[in-house]
């Protein structure tokens, strides 16, 4: 049990979590409901990003839905009645979606969203919190809460606009309609756009990449990138300095400088 693979487990079988070499999967596994994130898989998105975290062998995670129509087309309705009615369960279901957005932004590692389809309301907010946006060309991006009288609230907003900018988030939750892969390309909501019939080379060709690099150094990144999202007053500085420490003290730094002049690729061991 002291293997940290065994402890990739989630609560349902609608969101799966494994691991392909360095690459860690997490998989929206609701295709008939275009992918729809029920509460439980909102409880599970924290265990299976921690499982991966804690597994020296994953360096990259790589977050997709499952089938052909959706990444993540939002919350799953069909429980609102019962999870999103009265203070009680409207605060239960808050602060189980804030706890997977919170544990997907302060992943250690790498992540990256692998977009095909319909990626709306929650399904945006998770591939926001991911690094990095992968979009097939047949991706449709949009959050609907205006229409669906649904409060929005800081957090969620700050993060696209952290990204999108005020007015391109104002023109996204104002108008609660869709917007086709090449607006989002412009806004700068996704970072590549990728013909549908390589989407998963395109997506683990630059998982690889990733994988391949220092892994102190790209931690220290992530760290950084963490910190940066946070209030001025609460940013840990220290401890991105002792990160950045860290990458000059560690046998991967030697490692890096023999590889460049020896003319090979280096062989990172994270330490």
């Amino acid at each position: 049990m002291n293997d940290p693979r065994a402890a990739v487990q989630t609560l349902t079988d609608k969101l799966i979590a494994k691991k392909e070499g360095a690459i860690g999967w997490i998989i929206f596994n609701n295709p008939a409901r275009h992918n729809a994130t029920s509460f439980e898989m909102w409880q599970s998105l924290p265990l299976a990003l921690d499982a991966h975290a804690k597994d020296p062998e994953v360096r990259v995670v790589v977050l997709k839905g499952a089938g052909e129509k959706a990444f993540s087309a939002g919350a799953d309705i069909s429980q609102f009645k019962e999870k999103r009615t009265g203070t009680e369960a409207v605060k239960e279901y808050n602060a189980a979606s804030d706890r997977a957005g919170r544990a997907l932004r302060e992943c250690p590692k790498p992540t990256i969203a692998m977009i095909r389809g319909y990626c709306i309301g929650g399904g945006t907010a998770i591939a926001v919190g991911c690094d990095i946006r992968i979009a097939a060309d047949d991706a449709r991006f949009g959050v609907p809460a205006a229409k669906l009288g649904l409060g929005y609230r800081f957090e969620g907003i700050k993060r696209l606009a952290s990204i999108v900018g005020p007015s391109f988030a104002a023109e996204i939750f104002f108008t609660g309609r869709q917007f086709s892969v090449q607006e989002a390309l412009q806004m700068g909501l996704v970072n590549r756009v990728v013909p549908v019939a390589v989407l998963e080379s395109y997506t683990l060709e630059c998982a690889h990449t990733i994988a391949a690099n220092a892994p102190l150094t790209i931690a220290a990144v992530k760290r950084s990138l963490i910190e940066y999202l946070k209030d001025p007053s609460q940013r840990d500085l220290e401890l991105c300095q002792r990160m950045v420490d860290a990458c000059y003290e560690s046998e991967d730094y030697q490692e890096g400088q023999a590889a460049f002049m020896e003319k090979r690729k280096p062989q990172f061991k994270g330490r």
